[in-house]
């Protein structure tokens, strides 16, 4: 079954911990990613990454070439982000083989995996992270405050709505109420052969 109040509860304490330390995956098992946490916590990771890489482009007091840089790290994390959604949703698809789940004839499909779900809940976590912290800084006015704790109880609240939305879809998969598929992304721009950019500039530099 899908653990999700162990995979919530990672998010918000990894967010916690990466702030204090190196980020590292704590559910790798000799060396390896296997369990549904280990893999939750690897996309969860990358977007802790992406996260960080956001806030430095935006710096205005960055140079060109390390906006180059933090755009190449934006590319690469949110490729990875998006293979790694994938992996969850590829997790959910074994773990339903192996209990030999047979959907119902009239099964439908949801309009999201569950790992793009918890995709957005990590994303959730992450600001609510972030908003709490505006709400420690000493050179903020009222104003700020309540702006910042209005967006605290909404992000919340969508939290907790996403999260029932999906316990509830997870437990009609497992019934065979709804069908699951792994949605494959099939991202273009980092592939070499399928970003005509990419492709068109190595048949520029074969010519010369």
């Amino acid at each position: 079954m899908l653990p999700l109040d162990e995979i919530l509860a990672m998010q918000i304490r990894t967010i916690e911990l990466w702030h204090r330390e190196p980020v590292t995956n704590p559910y790798v098992e000799q060396g390896e990613i296997r369990s549904i946490l280990a893999i939750a916590c690897q996309q969860h990771q990358y977007n802790y990454l992406l996260w960080h890489e956001e806030d430095i482009a935006r710096s205005p007091d960055v140079t060109d070439a390390q906006i180059a840089n933090v755009k190449r790290n934006i590319d690469r994390y949110n490729q990875l982000r998006n293979d790694w959604i994938e992996k969850v949703d590829d997790w959910l698809t074994d773990d339903l083989m192996s209990r030999f789940i047979q959907c119902r004839p009239d099964a439908k499909l949801n309009t999201e995996t569950p790992g793009s779900a918890i995709d957005r809940l990590s994303i959730i976590s992450l600001r609510i992270y972030h908003l709490d912290e505006q709400l420690q800084r000493t050179d903020i006015d009222n104003a700020h405050i309540e702006k910042v704790s209005q967006r605290v109880a909404i992000c919340r609240l969508q939290h907790a709505e996403l999260s029932d939305s999906l316990k509830e879809l997870s437990d009609d998969m497992y019934a065979g109420i709804k069908k699951h598929r792994t949605y494959r992304q099939f991202k273009m721009y980092n592939d070499p052969t399928l970003n005509p950019y990419l492709y068109n500039r190595v048949k520029a530099e074969a010519l010369r």
